[in-house]
């Protein structure tokens, strides 16, 4: 997903690749690898003032950017109490909130992932914990395996102070354990519109598991979201029904 032909010819891409010399298979596995070490990050429960309540809420949204949204989405469509998960863009104005004009990388537009839950089934703090140990790497700055740019930043746009203050505290509590190896670059964002992405990069992942950049980059985070999290993990994904502006 380096620029828009990757994913509109991402069919073609992968049988010609198939194809290729074992020193070119050997390079594609890199980033299989390193999406797969992320996969492993077991990550300690959300701390009191990091644990948000939301009692009597059965619908609260918040927007997750961690690189290619095709994998971020399928991880949460794969997720119990999870009611929609939608890929898009924010960050940017609403005449840039196009693929061709965010993977220009010059938009402010992250691409990223609108997730509708219930807070009754699955709490803010279980999805903090599936995004920063599943769906990414919080450590890598305006990239994501194999894609650069400020378009794949790792980022946090709350829905309220609550979730925004949730959010900050679980941060500092994963800096403090020293969860990663490197510091967490994530930032807590807000008061941006959200814009769905084109039709073509809804449930990606389930419509496309041949692609090699699926296979390669995406398809280990839906298996460690099932070996890490067996409670939360739900077998059929909630595929997009409908399309939400915020």
């Amino acid at each position: 997903m380096k620029i828009a032909m990757d994913k509109l010819m991402a069919g073609s891409i992968a049988a010609v690749i198939a194809a290729m010399t074992i020193t070119a298979v050997i390079s594609l596995d890199r980033p299989a690898q390193a999406a797969t070490a992320q996969a492993l990050v077991t990550l300690p429960a959300p701390s009191a003032a990091a644990d948000l309540k939301q009692p009597g809420i059965k619908r609260a949204q918040v927007v997750f950017a961690g690189g290619c949204f095709w994998g971020v989405q399928g991880v949460f469509q794969h997720i119990n109490g999870v009611d929609n998960a939608v890929s898009g863009y924010i960050g940017g104005s609403a005449g840039d909130a196009s693929y061709t004009r965010v993977g220009s990388g010059g938009t402010g537009h992250a691409e990223a992932v609108q997730v509708t839950y219930d807070p009754s089934k699955v709490s803010y703090g279980q999805l903090m914990q599936v995004f920063f140990s599943v769906a990414h790497d919080p450590t890598q700055l305006n990239r994501q395996g194999p894609d650069r740019g400020t378009q794949y930043r790792s980022a946090v746009f709350a829905d309220d102070a609550g979730q925004r203050d949730a959010t900050q505290a679980y941060i500092a509590q994963l800096q403090r354990a020293k969860a990663f190896r490197a510091p967490v670059v994530t930032t807590v964002e807000g008061g941006k519109r959200f814009y769905p992405a084109e039709g073509y990069h809804q449930n990606y992942l389930t419509l496309h598991p041949e692609s090699l950049y699926i296979r390669i980059n995406d398809l280990p985070k839906v298996e460690a979201l099932k070996r890490q999290y067996p409670a939360l993990y739900r077998d059929t994904p909630r595929l997009v029904s409908t399309l939400s502006a915020r």
